[in-house]
């Protein structure tokens, strides 16, 4: 879709601001005045975005358009059901997916996003429930639905299913599948200083990190070559096909700003208390441990809602590896060595969280050579 920004007009503007009055971020306008995306409009979609963890820009594109479009619908307000095709989803599909979890049915993560998990989770409770039992939210499932309103909330037990899950994999690395998804590609260089791009590095970063957890009996895949550039949905669905334990999208920033410097770590989360715990505590993990061995900036861990992190049904984290705009991480991302040390900082960072916090070192001090003998001494 066409970009939205300030100063535009026309029909699409007059969508947005429409919706931005239906959620109460923007006041009526004049009916006769012509639709503007002005100051004020730039101000609501910069709060939206900020509500529902997307990237701060002021500008709709076709992430804030979906959340726009998505934040209309009120669970009741239309029929749900799976669609192989084309996934229904809007904040109805959240609400649901979080009654369902609330009420004992594994839904998958609430994520908004109408799957077969989703599916299964709604027909067991139209049988137990006694209801026609055909996978479809219509006005009967809504009513039983509002008449088992909880009267307390909380208890968040996506967490605890997260947590088991992880818990039985085991400590072990051999036999875990991976996909690691370098950003960009293809045409799509991402963000280019000097001659060298984020695409070109990041894939090598990627490859250094598939033969170090080769090297440990871990099963890797990259979600793509050198030539070409899947969307953040195509990688998305390459790791839920793969039956991927966990997925890392490997990324490097640009700011206009070149005193902007330093890592960042993404998980999911809307930012208002829906979030995967685990991917939180492997973002946290790798934020450390990339750090402490190669002192750049501490830029955090962040939830945010981008189809990578939302679409997959495993864990998933992106890594922001530093600023090509910035001269100090633009010469350590143009080192091998440097981009052979976070990968290790990395796979040091998975290991951690299979540990669950059992035979643990301090942060930083976990090498490539402790891992493999810890492996070894495990097999």
């Amino acid at each position: 879709m066409q970009l939205l920004r300030r100063g535009d007009v026309g029909s699409d503007v007059a969508e947005i601001r429409s919706i931005l009055t239906r959620l109460g971020l923007l006041p009526p306008a004049d009916p006769q005045a012509p639709p503007v995306f002005d100051q004020q409009v730039e101000h609501a979609v910069r709060a939206f975005q900020q509500q529902r963890g997307l990237i701060i820009d002021g500008i709709v594109g076709p992430a804030t358009y979906r959340s726009l479009r998505d934040a209309t619908f009120r669970l009741g307000d239309r029929p749900l059901a799976y669609l192989m095709s084309q996934p229904t989803t809007g904040d109805d599909v959240l609400v649901l997916q979080e009654r369902m979890l609330e009420l004992g049915y594994d839904a998958g993560r609430a994520n908004g996003v109408f799957g077969q998990q989703t599916e299964q989770a709604l027909r067991n409770f139209q049988r137990d429930y006694g209801l026609i039992v055909d996978g479809m939210c219509g006005p009967d499932t809504v009513r039983a639905l509002r008449q088992l309103q909880p009267k307390v909330r909380g208890g968040r037990p996506q967490l605890l299913r997260e947590q088991e899950r992880l818990r039985g994999a085991g400590s072990r690395l051999s036999g875990k599948r991976i996909v690691i998804d370098p950003g960009h590609g293809g045409q799509d260089r991402g963000v280019v200083v000097d001659g060298l791009s984020e695409s070109e590095l990041m894939l090598d970063l990627a490859r250094r990190l598939e033969g170090k957890m080769a090297a440990t009996g871990m099963e890797a895949l990259l979600t793509r070559g050198p030539d070409n550039c899947p969307d953040e949905a195509e990688r998305a669905r390459f790791a839920n096909e793969a039956g991927a334990d966990l997925i890392l999208s490997l990324h490097s920033d640009g700011n206009s700003s070149p005193n902007a410097q330093g890592v960042s770590t993404f998980h999911y989360g809307t930012g208002n208390g829906t979030s995967s715990t685990v991917g939180e505590a492997l973002a946290g993990f790798i934020q450390r441990e990339v750090t402490a061995r190669t002192t750049m900036s501490n830029c955090g861990s962040h939830p945010k809602t981008w189809d990578l992190l939302r679409l997959t049904r495993c864990t998933a984290v992106r890594v922001e590896v530093g600023y090509l705009t910035n001269a100090e991480d633009r010469a350590r991302l143009a080192t091998p060595g440097f981009r052979d040390i976070v990968a290790e900082g990395i796979l040091v960072a998975v290991k951690r969280l299979y540990l669950l916090g059992k035979d643990d070192q301090p942060t930083g001090t976990f090498t490539f050579n402790d891992l493999l003998r810890y492996e070894m001494a495990k097999g």
